[in-house]
């Protein structure tokens, strides 16, 4: 326990939105090997229940319906959400951004009203590197311009402009995590990235080795870049799951302060190389394929993870691009 008074941070049960999804489902299970009470909202457009372990309270439903999450919110004494749910590819919200809005700002925005009245203390928001756009910096750190060049952008910065507002109007705090690019997969085999038509690369690329596709395509190779190829900066899903879980802890241990903080390693790897890994770890040649270059692609995106490391007190794992690359194999060969 806790000796300022506060409930303990352990025995505080989290409302996990999108928990049956990629990287809530590993919030989930990190939040369940610590010991700590979770329940999951989910309404299984992409996600799975079978991602949700049985032991951990389900209720299939819609952040956006208020009624809903307030029930959970009493039913459960929730003294924090951790906040997943949404949609999440970039082309998609180019073609149709209102279901971003939709998904994103505006269930957002009901999910906080809900939350506020239901006397929710901490909020820990996923956000992403996209809310940069195109940055003018390599490493990018959290001062750094939110110019966002897309629509799935732009949904999480209004989020992150919400949760500013609200925290300074009533007595909760928050967290938005910005990520880089996630990948990998849960150590343990019980989790990873299953929804189909995926389009991160670690993903597509470990599709190819296992047979699922014929080629990759390589988007560009004239960046300025080693290879020519774009750089980014790949975290593992399980620290990702980690840094929340951290995030969690400095909500309640500083009730008054928010925070703003990038996740990523601090390097980046570029297309080519990550290719490389794969090949290297499967003993076998994906074929690659050269196309144009995507429009708004930056050259590099790289975080700066100080912050984060200070803030948090999080301490990342799993830096390294082969451990990342073999977990996100091994759960495709899983995949039926």
């Amino acid at each position: 326990m806790r000796g300022d008074g506060m409930e303990a941070t352990d025995r505080m049960t989290v409302l996990v939105t999108g928990g049956a999804g990629y990287i809530g489902s590993h919030a989930v299970l990190a939040l369940r090997d610590a010991g700590r009470p979770a329940v999951v909202i989910d309404n299984l457009v992409t996600g799975f229940r079978w991602a949700v372990p049985e032991d951990v309270p389900f209720v299939e439903g819609n952040v956006a319906d208020m009624d809903l999450v307030g029930r959970i919110i009493a039913e459960h004494d929730i003294g924090a959400i951790m906040h997943f749910a949404g949609s999440v590819v970039v082309p998609e919200s180019v073609v149709d951004p209102l279901k971003y809005y939709r998904n994103n700002t505006a269930a957002s925005r009901a999910l906080i009203e809900a939350a506020v009245a239901g006397g929710v203390r901490h909020f820990i928001f996923s956000s992403t590197a996209a809310t940069y756009g195109i940055p003018e910096a390599i490493p990018v750190t959290e001062d750094a311009p939110q110019r966002p060049i897309n629509p799935y952008g732009m949904s999480k910065l209004m989020t992150e402009a919400m949760l500013a507002d609200v925290a300074a109007a009533h007595p909760l705090n928050y967290c938005a995590l910005r990520y880089f690019n996630v990948a990998g997969a849960d150590p343990q085999g019980r989790s990873g990235q299953s929804t189909a038509g995926a389009t991160h690369l670690i993903k597509i690329a470990a599709e190819a080795a296992c047979g699922k596709r014929g080629h990759v395509a390589i988007f560009g190779t004239d960046y300025a870049t080693p290879d020519g190829t774009g750089v980014r900066d790949y975290i593992h899903v399980s620290d990702l799951a980690e840094a929340h879980l951290r995030a969690l802890d400095t909500l309640m241990a500083e009730p008054t302060r928010s925070h703003r903080l990038n996740c990523g390693y601090g390097r980046g790897f570029s297309v080519r190389e990550v290719l490389d890994a794969v090949d290297r770890l499967t003993n076998r040649t994906i074929e690659r394929r050269l196309e144009p270059r995507r429009a708004g692609d930056p050259d590099a995106l790289v975080a700066d993870n100080r912050a984060a490391i200070a803030t948090l007190g999080w301490t990342p794992r799993r830096d390294d691009l082969d451990t990342i690359v073999r977990d996100a194999l091994a759960w495709e060969r899983g995949l039926k």
